[in-house]
C-alpha cells in the first residue's frame, strides 16, 4: 500500500514538473543561439501572399467596430488582402454593424454571411474557407508554395492587431517549410484585482515556450487562437462538434511535416479577463476540447517516441491531466501521511498552505484590499486545474454542440 501511494505521488509531482519546469528549462537551453527564420519575404516583395482574413462572430457588437478599424489600417499591398466575415446567427447589433461599415468603406474587399442557424465557430470558419478557396484564381490555387502561396489569417473579433502584425506574419511563408505562424498576444487593461495580471504572466511565459518549441523544432505546440496564419493549401475542415478548432488545425499541419513557429514581433492585443467564473467557464471548455483533441491525437504520446510526440506530451498532455495529478498527489500524501511518520508533517504544512493562500484570496476579493501577488497565482492555478478536471467530465459525457458564449473581457 505504502509503495504504492508513494508511486502516485512522485508520479504525479513529476508529471507537473516535468511540464511546468524541466520542459521549459530544457526548450531553454536548446533555443538558446538559434535564430528566427530568415528566409522572409521583404515588406514591398510583390510576391507577398495573397491573404485571406477568416473571422467567425457572435454577439460583438462591444468589439467588431474596432475589430474591423484595425483591419482596416494593416499595413499590407491593396488587393492582396480580403475579409471573410461569418454571423453565427448574432442576435444583438454585430451583422448591423459589419454591414454599415461595408457600406461606409466600399473598396475595403469584405465578403459578409449572415447565418441564421447557431452552428459554433468551426463550422462558420470551414464555410468561410470554402469561400475564401472558391474565390482564388487557377494560378493562385496551383502556384508553389515557395512562389506565392495563398495564406489564411484567423482571427478573433476581441484581438486587435496592430498595423504591420499581419506582414510579420506572413513574411515567413517565403520558407515552403513553414506551415503556420502565430501572433504574440499581449493582455491589455490589466488591473491589480480579479485575475487578469495572473492569467497575462502564464501567458507570458507560453509565448515564450511556444517561440522556443518553434526556434528549437519548427513544433510550436498548439496557437494562441486569436490571431495566427495558415497555408491555405493545409487548412482541412475542422471536425463536427470540435471546441478548439486552432489546436486541431495546427496539430494536422505539424503532422503534414510543415512547421508551425511563433513571432514575438508580430504583436496583437486582446482585453484582459477579470472574473474567475469567466475565465473558468472559458477554461472549461478549451479543456474539453482539449481532451477531444488527445483522443484524436493519442498515437503520438504512444511509442515509438519522436520530437513531435515528446513535445506533445511534455507541453499540453501533461498539463491537461494537471488537475488530477494535483488531486493524486494530495491524496497519496494522505495516505502516506498515516503510514510514513516521514511524509506527515509534509502533508499538514501543505494542507496549512492550501487554506491559508484560499482564505487569504477570500478575503482580498471580498474585502477589495490590495492583492499579495503570490497567493493570487496560486488560487489562479488551482482554480484552473478544477477546471481542466471540469472539462475532462465535460467531455466525457460527450461533446452534443459546440456554441460558445463570449467571454467578458476589458
Amino acid at each position: 500500500m505504502e509503495v504504492f501511494a508513494q508511486i502516485i505521488f512522485w508520479g504525479s509531482v513529476l508529471g507537473l514538473a516535468h511540464s511546468y519546469l524541466f520542459y521549459p528549462l530544457l526548450l531553454r537551453a536548446l533555443a538558446k543561439g538559434k535564430q528566427p527564420n530568415t528566409q522572409v519575404f521583404a515588406s514591398d516583395d510583390p510576391g507577398l501572399p495573397v491573404v485571406a482574413v477568416l473571422m467567425s462572430v457572435y454577439n460583438e457588437e462591444r468589439v467588431i467596430a474596432e475589430k474591423l478599424a484595425s483591419l482596416r489600417a494593416l499595413h499590407y499591398p491593396p488587393g492582396k488582402l480580403h475579409l471573410y466575415i461569418g454571423s453565427d446567427c448574432s442576435d444583438d447589433g454585430t451583422a448591423a454593424i459589419i454591414r454599415d461599415f461595408i457600406v461606409q468603406n466600399p473598396v475595403f474587399p469584405i465578403q459578409f454571411h449572415d447565418f441564421l442557424q447557431r452552428r459554433g465557430k468551426p463550422p462558420v470558419i470551414n464555410d468561410l474557407a470554402r469561400l475564401a478557396k472558391a474565390g482564388m484564381s487557377e494560378a493562385q490555387i496551383n502556384a508553389p508554395a515557395c512562389e506565392s502561396p495563398q495564406v489564411f489569417l484567423l482571427t478573433d473579433a476581441s484581438v486587435m492587431l496592430e498595423p504591420d502584425t499581419l506582414y510579420r506574419l506572413v513574411r515567413h511563408f517565403k520558407n515552403p517549410k513553414i506551415g503556420v505562424v502565430d501572433a504574440h498576444m499581449r493582455g491589455i487593461g490589466l488591473r491589480s484585482e480579479g485575475i487578469s495580471q495572473s492569467e497575462e504572466r502564464y501567458l507570458s511565459g507560453e509565448v515564450l515556450l511556444k517561440h522556443r518549441e518553434g526556434l528549437t523544432w519548427g513544433m510550436m505546440i498548439g496557437p494562441f487562437g486569436g490571431c495566427y496564419a495558415l497555408r491555405a493549401d493545409l487548412f482541412e475542415p475542422v471536425p463536427p462538434n470540435s471546441l478548439v478548432d486552432d489546436f486541431w488545425l495546427v496539430f494536422r499541419v505539424l503532422e503534414k511535416g510543415y512547421a508551425a513557429i511563433n513571432d514575438l514581433e508580430a504583436v496583437c492585443h486582446e482585453g484582459a479577463t477579470h472574473r474567475v467564473a469567466d475565465e473558468y467557464r472559458r477554461k472549461k471548455r478549451i479543456a474539453a476540447g482539449s481532451f477531444q483533441n488527445l483522443a484524436r491525437f493519442r498515437h503520438w504520446v504512444l511509442p515509438p517516441v519522436t520530437r513531435l510526440g515528446f513535445a506533445f506530451f511534455s507541453h499540453k498532455v501533461l498539463r491537461w491531466f494537471g488537475g488530477f495529478f494535483l488531486l493524486a498527489a494530495y491524496l497519496s500524501l494522505a495516505v502516506l501521511a498515516l503510514l510514513n511518520h516521514f511524509y506527515r508533517p509534509v502533508f499538514w504544512v501543505l494542507s496549512a498552505a492550501a487554506l491559508v493562500v484560499f482564505a487569504l484570496n477570500f478575503l482580498q476579493n471580498r474585502l477589495k484590499i490590495k492583492p499579495i501577488p503570490l497567493v493570487k497565482n496560486l488560487a489562479y492555478f488551482a482554480a484552473m486545474n478544477i477546471a481542466l478536471i471540469d472539462g475532462f467530465f465535460k467531455w466525457l459525457r460527450g461533446i452534443r454542440e459546440n456554441t460558445w458564449q463570449r467571454t467578458t473581457r476589458e
